[in-house]
């Protein structure tokens, strides 16, 4: 999703813009790069199979996940990239062009900060 388009951030707002798609995207944005199985999607976030597959389909058509078959496992991932494309295509121009600093940037600041002092 480089250089995202109108129509691709209004493609991944859509899908993210209801609550079981949200959940099921921050779980794969906290599982990391391992990503997690569609079977424990489900369990951890208590959604019928047949339901969850519907969701990921739709956040992979927005570009948001991938899904990668192990075995008799499908493993999905969250695309750091398309966050991350959607996230600046977000902020682009933010302030006027002037400094700011994105919640995201704080927030890891914040956290650099209090590891430090420990």
């Amino acid at each position: 999703m480089k250089n995202m388009n109108s129509n691709a951030a209004v493609a991944a707002l859509a899908a993210l813009a209801q609550e079981t798609r949200l959940a099921v995207f921050r779980l794969l944005v906290q599982a990391g790069a391992e990503g997690v199985a569609a079977g424990d999607i489900a369990q951890q976030l208590a959604v019928p199979a047949a339901t969850l597959s519907f969701h990921l389909k739709e956040l992979a058509h927005a570009g948001l996940v991938s899904g990668q078959q192990l075995g008799r496992n499908v493993i999905y991932r969250a695309s750091y990239a398309a966050m991350d494309d959607l996230i600046a295509y977000l902020t682009d121009n933010c302030c006027q062009g002037g400094q700011c600093l994105p919640k995201t940037a704080a927030v890891a600041t914040a956290a650099k900060r209090s590891r430090k002092a420990a």
